[in-house]
């Protein structure tokens, strides 16, 4: 059973930055590419970065590009998220994703609020 947990959310100020992670658990981590999406409040679920198992190709929602870096720990089987430079606009629930079995974790909120 593909199990995923997000932890790392939180309340933080305009600019500043988190950093996200999800540890993964019920099929091989270092497989299969990783996604992290999001949902802001009274929205639908927008896409924000995937990575492939090797890590060697990263993509980016125009939105976060330069302030979001996706990155893997296939040793630990854990996705990370380090956000910078957060906007209000950032605000949401985050999700990690599995891309092939389309799973996602209970979510981690982050809110950017002065």
């Amino acid at each position: 059973e593909v199990q995923l947990v997000e932890s790392g959310g939180g309340l933080v100020q305009p600019g500043g930055s988190l950093r996200l992670s999800c540890a993964a658990s019920g099929f091989t981590f270092s497989s299969h590419s990783m996604s992290w999406v999001r949902q802001a409040p009274g929205k639908g679920l927008e896409w924000v970065s995937t990575i492939y198992s090797s890590s060697a190709s990263t993509h980016y929602a125009n939105s976060v590009k330069g302030r979001f870096t996706i990155s893997r720990d296939n040793g630990k089987n854990t996705l990370f998220l380090q956000m910078n430079s957060l906007k209000p606009e950032d605000t949401a629930v985050y999700f990690c994703r599995a891309d092939a079995f389309g799973s996602r974790g209970q979510g981690t909120q982050v809110t950017v609020s002065s």
